[in-house]
């Protein structure tokens, strides 16, 4: 007690205290006379009838509260015994402020204590916590109970507490630092946990290495949880996951699932000492927690998997999704001031994971490895045990490295957006002048206002001599800059932003971007500045800035392209497309093109796989068969529909790597009965990962009854809740029917998906996924009318930016339908040579 008072405020939230005292050091124990609970605001005051006086003292709180179904708190998740019997375990989930749901406490990552934690369960039901068991004994009244006491935890913030109770079977080794790690997997299943037990004891020695400090527990485990709303969460010693984030069946899991779980792991392993040991000040430093774990995780799948080539798929999955979000005006700074916590779920988002971990990922590119090792050591050794402000990282890194880094991060973390930067280059004897200017980049076009945001800029320029090192590196702190690049000869190509580390992006002048363009087309661009060149080039289109019939004819370069990611990256943008020209009638026009684009790579692959081949060639002929089974590729159709047949028989069972793009062949051009028969593999699977497969190909089924159909089974008691969200949002984003049949399905059915998520960052994905494709002025006004009377406080900047998306989309449509079509007509006619 700090200063006499005769109240204790505290946080609380669906608990109901029986009795509370407290009792100063040596003195008796007063009584609390009144509770009195602000819901509002998750707090409860307990009232005194005499003052307490400052000191130390014991507060005890004697209380109940239930165990719910809403994946957050202490809560109930529903599994089913190898017999079939349903069954409960209880778990916990509390990031960002719901441990006040399983005990009265203070309730911020600033406000750390040790817990000492007794679970008192069932003696045959497996009982875990943050730290080792230290006890179990008979408890007295039941003799089929049995108290369970854990180690006292270090000191630490109240959302890294965590509790399981359940029946899991485990298996276990120790890392080569002798930390003790298991994972623990439902019943029967112990197999399948051997993939994330390796990555987990090659990880700790790892980030041990890296940080220069040594992982603070004695054990770490890693559990499968049935119910769970994110995909992991890092709880200190205790990690918990979805199942499809952590098991992998040697048999039936594919390439892109033991990817996801290498990556997952990587990334919950790395905030045991950056989050869990260092904790943010409070919310508003959430990126840095997110954003360094979601760059981090990639150099730690790098090391264990070098043939995943993850940093070039890193561009694709984050740096380009971060990008198309920050380009909105409904986007936020990386750094958001957070007041209430209800305000915390909504920057779980792509700007503070993607666009942090992009911006940590060119801060390292611009310091260097060992300088930010040194910092990373510096700023960990400083703050253990406590908590730190993003300033105090940059302040690390800044002694360590000698460079302006509060000056530099500060454009990037607390402004949003990125710039755009124009360049034109001039021959000047045997020197390339370079002219170099930079705006903000917006979605809706060229930056019009009056003070442009500025940018410091680390910027990379390459030429055609030596395509994977820079021959200059500056760092553009001003509007505009000239930059002289000595003894290039005219034939040279120049490129800005090499290995697409900067997170900018780039317009070239027309006779620059000419010169680039056979670099593609030869390879002799790095794969990851091919995707970047191209991945500019369509934002620029939909931006308005350039004919998206000029990325077209990009697009057509990529004809030898061999590798995995810049694929991935093409496909994305041509689906995108699709869904904008699905509000044309031109729309098989597109497919014709999508299949011309993918069909060459398509035979060149084949069905099986060749000796040789590694873990890219199974993602890239997955992704090149899916694309063009669902275009309506006859031979590919063919095939997937005999593979099809043979696989449901038994006769030849599919390959977990051809899975998805065959049944979403099948699907998108099958029929009732094509849907009966995946509802019946759904039923039978017994992973998770074949279920969530099927149940994200649903949504291609075409005819309006069958949609019907699969969005009353996303709310069955077939699909767990919080794979809801992705069946409908695959009717939505299948085709232009489906897109108003889950709108629609949404509005309808809106009480009861907002209860499932409770507000949580569930609900901003489930609207996301359903309204984002949509492309007419009105429909903007329509969604933005529905939540104005059915309010979605956590999702309210999402529904701004998917509105903004879709006036964007209409604008795009109205601008480019007219030349797209005529080129694709043209093409036809002509085709290219």
């Amino acid at each position: 007690v700090r200063q006499a008072t005769n109240q204790i405020v505290m946080n609380c939230a669906d608990i109901d205290i029986i009795t509370a005292s407290y009792a100063p050091e040596g003195d008796e124990e007063i009584h609390a006379t009144g509770f009195n609970y602000q819901n509002e605001d998750e707090k409860v005051t307990l009232s005194f009838p005499s003052t307490l006086q400052t000191g130390t003292g014991t507060l005890k709180i004697d209380f109940v509260g239930e165990l719910n179904d809403k994946m957050k708190g202490f809560y109930r998740s529903k599994y089913t015994t190898p017999s079939g019997e349903v069954r409960y375990a209880a778990v916990t989930q509390f990031e960002a402020t719901d441990a006040r749901r399983a005990f009265p406490c203070w309730d911020e990552p600033a406000i750390k204590a040790t817990f000492d934690i007794s679970l008192v369960v069932p003696k045959d039901r497996v009982a875990l916590s943050n730290m080792n068991v230290i006890d179990r004994k008979p408890y007295p009244d039941d003799e089929n109970v049995v108290e369970v006491k854990f180690a006292r935890t270090p000191v630490m913030s109240t959302y890294l507490v965590a509790f399981v109770v359940g029946e899991y079977d485990f298996v276990e080794t120790r890392s080569k630092d002798g930390v003790c790690v298991r994972v623990y997997t439902p019943v029967g299943k112990a197999e399948q946990g051997k993939f994330a037990l390796e990555v987990a004891a090659k990880t700790l020695p790892f980030y041990k290495d890296y940080f220069n400090v040594p992982y603070p527990l004695p054990k770490i485990d890693l559990i499968a949880i049935a119910d769970f709303a994110a995909g992991a969460m890092e709880n200190w010693g205790l990690v918990t996951y979805r199942e499809t984030a952590l098991l992998i069946d040697p048999k039936n899991s594919c390439s892109s699932s033991r990817q996801w779980v290498a990556l997952v792991v990587g990334h919950e392993l790395a905030h045991q000492w950056f989050g869990n040991l260092v904790t943010m000040e409070w919310w508003t430093h959430l990126w840095l927690n997110e954003g360094f774990a979601s760059w981090i995780e990639y150099l730690c799948v790098d090391h264990c998997f070098p043939e995943y080539d993850i940093w070039t798929q890193f561009v694709s999955a984050d740096y380009t999704r971060a990008q198309e979000l920050d380009a909105l005006d409904n986007s936020h700074p990386i750094e958001v001031s957070v007041g209430h916590p209800a305000e915390v779920d909504e920057i779980f988002d792509a700007i503070s994971y993607s666009k942090g971990a992009s911006v940590i990922r060119m801060l390292h590119d611009y310091i260097g490895d060992k300088d930010f090792k040194k910092g990373m050591n510096m700023y960990l050794t400083k703050f253990q045990q406590k908590n730190a402000a993003t300033e105090d990282l940059w302040e690390s890194l800044e002694n360590a490295s000698g460079k302006p880094i509060a000056a530099v991060m500060n454009t990037w973390t607390k402004q949003m957006g990125f710039p755009l930067i124009y360049v034109e280059a001039e021959q000047v004897e045997d020197d390339r002048l370079l002219r170099l200017s930079q705006r903000k980049f917006c979605a809706s076009g060229p930056y019009v206002g009056e003070d442009c945001p500025q940018w410091m800029v680390p910027i990379t320029i390459s030429t055609s001599e030596d395509p994977n090192h820079a021959k200059l590196k500056i760092l553009m702190d001003k509007p505009e800059m000239n930059v002289v690049l000595k003894n290039v000869r005219p034939d040279q190509w120049v490129k800005l932003n090499l290995g697409t580390v900067g997170f900018y992006r780039t317009q070239y002048s027309s006779a620059m971007l000419e010169s680039l363009l056979p670099g593609i087309r030869d390879l002799s661009l790095p794969p990851v500045d091919r995707l970047g060149l191209q991945n500019d080039l369509f934002s620029l289109a939909r931006a308005g800035i350039i004919s998206t019939v000029e990325v077209l004819k990009v697009m057509e370069a990529f004809v030898n392209e061999p590798n995995y990611t810049v694929w991935s990256d093409l496909s994305c943008n041509l689906g995108i497309l699709s869904t904008l020209l699905s509000h044309t009638d031109f729309y098989e026009e597109i497919q014709e093109f999508v299949k011309d684009v993918f069909s060459p790579i398509g035979e060149r692959l084949g069905w099986d796989p060749k000796p040789g081949e590694g873990h890219l060639d199974a993602l890239l002929r997955g992704l090149v068969l899916g694309k063009l089974g669902k275009a309506g590729h006859k031979a590919t159709l063919e095939e997937a529909r005999r593979r099809f047949k043979d696989h449901v028989e038994g006769k030849q069972i599919l390959s977990a790597d051809l899975r998805s793009p065959v049944y979403l062949t099948v699907l998108k051009h099958g029929d009732g009965t094509t849907l009966d028969i995946m509802l019946k593999l759904h039923k039978q699977a017994d992973m998770q990962e074949e279920k969530n497969r099927i149940e994200r190909v649903l949504g291609a089924t075409l005819s309006p009854e069958l949609i019907q159909k699969v969005l009353t089974f996303a709310l069955s008691e077939e699909v767990r809740p919080q794979d809801t969200v992705s069946v409908i949002g695959g009717v939505a984003g299948g085709s232009k029917h489906g897109r108003k049949a889950a709108w629609k399905f949404i509005k309808d059915n809106w009480e009861e998906l907002y209860n499932r998520y409770q507000g949580g960052f569930l609900i901003s994905r489930l609207i996301k996924l359903s309204v984002e494709g949509f492309a007419v002025d009105k429909m903007a006004g329509e969604v933005k009318a529905f939540f104005e009377s059915h309010p979605a406080p956590s999702a309210e900047r999402t529904i701004q930016q998917c509105c903004e998306n879709i006036l964007l989309n209409a604008a795009w449509l109205k601008r480019d339908a007219e030349s797209i079509h005529q080129y694709l007509l043209q093409r036809k006619s002509s085709p290219p040579t």
